[in-house]
């Protein structure tokens, strides 16, 4: 009798298994730092070029004649490219692998953001972002499933939340840069100076990045891929964590699309270079993503969401006042907590999914980045018809979305508990 027939295999391959020790990275272990500065930069570059336009927006409504909504679009179009585009994205790197489409997609988000200072009209300009986007769309997926599977699960969420830290440094850093070298020769050598940058970023990136050694390819197949999104769309738990990310995201984006319009204009009246300086409280993201594992911690998953909506609403409401010290303390708050909300989120979604990560993962993205699409698109619209006011009230709607999502959320939880509790007896 062959040991297939007896089980004698299995039980080998169960107790080699528990035996084996776990090769994956750890914080201190070997090329953990490698891989941390590497995915660091990548989201650096990643959220430079993926906003390099928002906070010149004033600049390129006044060159090409058109107003913030229309201005808008070279913002929602670059998030809309790669909402659209992850998908697809993530199971090339199923097949492909992590690092190698990471690698390609930083390399045309680059090549594309050396033609983006010279769009000759705002169709082209928001076409070329829209291309730029699409490309981008295969780091975000690609770089949380990497560190599922190159990092052991305790390290995930520090993991995460320093890629997610890189994100809010590149986001601050583009928008820093553009606004004080707009200032001085025009928003197209602005976004010209951040796609060198990002090339020498991409080119850290790979030079740093460890090879993988825990990842399997998958399959291609459309049904395959059907498959799996089916599975994931239909787990409750994802499902709200998607949702969770699209609105934190409608808030951020919403805000940071028009600040710049609220702080050029009355009672504020402040030059370009300052209104770019005014990004610089995206330090306090960087923190705050690098810390959300200590937040679950103490608080869990739930208790940090609320920590991060509360913290959001009361950002926006501050920011309503005409005072230059509390708008800057709001956006502070709503900084915090959007990174915070964030990290949490999808460290979540990595945690949950036990197969397809990459999928899951894009599912996030797609649906945190529709978020930015529709807050930067919305949110611009409600400025323009009811000022920062409008803006504000779509952000306070969002965040009531999560605080509710999340109160679900804790009862389907103890519903769950419950049934378990009976089972068992």
């Amino acid at each position: 009798m062959s040991p297939a027939s007896t089980g004698a295999s299995t039980a080998v391959d169960a107790v080699s298994s528990v035996s084996a020790p776990d090769s994956r990275m750890t914080p201190g272990g070997p090329g953990y730092r490698r891989m941390s500065l590497a995915l660091f930069l990548a989201g650096v570059a990643t959220f430079a070029l993926l906003y390099s336009t928002q906070a010149l927006l004033p600049l390129v409504s006044g060159e090409f004649g058109v107003a913030a909504s229309e201005a808008s679009w070279t913002v929602a179009a670059a998030t809309g490219g790669l909402a659209l585009f992850v998908l697809p994205m993530s199971a090339l790197s199923e097949r492909f692998g992590r690092r190698t489409v990471m690698t390609a997609s930083l390399a045309v988000a680059v090549s594309v953001g050396m033609l983006v200072p010279f769009a000759p009209s705002i169709g082209t300009l928001v076409v070329l972002r829209a291309v730029q986007g699409a490309a981008l769309a295969g780091l975000p997926a690609s770089a949380t499933a990497y560190l599922a599977e190159e990092v052991r699960p305790k390290a995930l969420v520090t993991a995460i939340g320093l890629f997610v830290a890189g994100n809010s440094v590149g986001g601050m850093s583009g928008r820093v840069i553009t606004g004080w070298v707009a200032q001085e020769w025009g928003w197209r050598v602005a976004v010209g100076v951040i796609g060198a940058i990002a090339v020498v970023c991409a080119v850290a990136f790979r030079l740093l990045l460890p090879a993988p050694k825990h990842f399997r390819p998958g399959s291609l197949r459309p049904r395959d891929l059907a498959r799996t999104v089916r599975d994931h769309l239909s787990d409750p738990l994802l499902c709200r964590l998607y949702a969770i990310g699209a609105l934190f995201m409608t808030v951020f984006g919403g805000v940071y699309t028009v600040i710049g319009y609220r702080l050029t204009e009355a009672p504020f009246g402040l030059p370009q270079g300052i209104v770019g300086s005014i990004f610089l409280v995206y330090l306090v993201g960087t923190v705050s993503a690098s810390t959300a594992g200590r937040l679950v911690g103490r608080l869990g998953r739930r208790g940090a969401l609320y920590l991060a909506g509360g913290t959001t609403a009361t950002g926006l409401l501050l920011s309503l006042a005409d005072s230059l010290p509390l708008v800057l303390l709001g956006l502070v708050l709503i900084t915090a907590g959007f990174f915070a909300g964030h990290a949490v989120a999808s460290s979540a979604v990595s945690k949950t999914a036990t197969r397809g990560r990459a999928q899951a993962a894009a599912l996030y993205q797609s649906a945190y980045y529709i978020g930015s699409s529709a807050g930067s698109t919305v949110g611009a619209m409600a400025f323009h018809a009811g000022g920062w006011a409008g803006t504000v009230g779509v952000g306070i709607l969002a965040v009531l979305g999560v605080v509710t999502i999340t109160v679900f959320g804790s009862r389907a939880a103890r519903v769950a508990a419950r049934g378990k509790l009976v089972t068992a007896h």
